[in-house]
């Protein structure tokens, strides 16, 4: 039997926000340093793409590389929230996605309009084909319901991690059944053999490796550490094609 969980077990956090997002409230170097107090070894920035309210210019991403690649001794990965939108595509033109080391796909109503459960289904499996989304951000709100039967089969022929997200659970008045979605995704990628990635999503330096309730219910679910991609460095590195420190 796989041991038991905790947060500590949780080295990476790549689903993060600064204030680049518009409605999140750390710097860089203070997400950082709040990963470097939570025992992170690498931390993802992934500020939201255009479409959301506040969201700054996508030149932003254009220029990521002058941040130094290692902050108050965590490594730093430079990704993006970018959304899908209603005909399949992604909110973040091409000349800036292929500038990031990694893209999270998410759902968000903000601009996206429910489209009934096969049409997001379909229009999350076309973002997950690009070449860059390694990442699904949470999968779980039925405002948005997806088909999990085809969603967690996809993920894993298109190699793009299904998410956790702790703050999902920390709300789960706002994200409609989201507790039951993991349960049935969970399932089915360990039948699928489909790896996940468990995130805090945090939009403050106090939230960023908060991932307890998530490892909560991994144990729950008796889900197994090897499918999950956050408790190794090499893992997640070799996942998105990274070479591993």
């Amino acid at each position: 039997m796989d041991t038991i969980l905790t947060e500590q077990d949780f080295i990476l956090d790549i689903h993060t926000h600064t204030i680049a997002s518009g409605h999140a409230y750390g710097t860089i170097r203070e997400m950082a340093q709040a990963a470097n107090e939570r025992g992170l070894l690498l931390l993802g920035l992934s500020d939201h793409a255009p479409g959301i309210r506040g969201a700054w210019d996508p030149s932003y991403f254009h220029n990521l590389e002058v941040v130094p690649r290692v902050l108050h001794g965590v490594e730093i990965l430079h990704g993006s929230e970018v959304n899908v939108l209603n005909d399949g595509t992604l909110s973040l033109e091409e000349r800036y996605l292929e500038r990031l080391d990694y893209g999270i796909a998410g759902i968000h109503r903000q601009c996206y309009e429910d489209a009934g459960k096969e049409a997001n289904t379909d229009n999350l499996i076309s973002c997950m084909k690009h070449k860059k989304i390694f990442f699904v951000s949470h999968p779980d709100d039925d405002h948005t319901p997806l088909d999990y039967d085809r969603l967690v089969p996809a993920a894993r022929d298109t190699h793009t991690a299904l998410e956790l997200n702790n703050s999902s659970l920390l709300k789960q008045e706002a994200r409609w059944n989201c507790v039951e979605n993991y349960k049935t995704m969970l399932k089915l990628c360990l039948r699928y053999e489909t790896p996940i990635v468990v995130n805090s999503d945090a939009h403050d330096p106090s939230y960023v490796g908060r991932v307890r309730e998530a490892a909560a219910l991994l144990n729950e679910m008796g889900f197994p550490r090897e499918l999950i991609l956050n408790t190794d460095l090499r893992r997640l590195k070799d996942f998105i094609g990274k070479t591993a420190g």
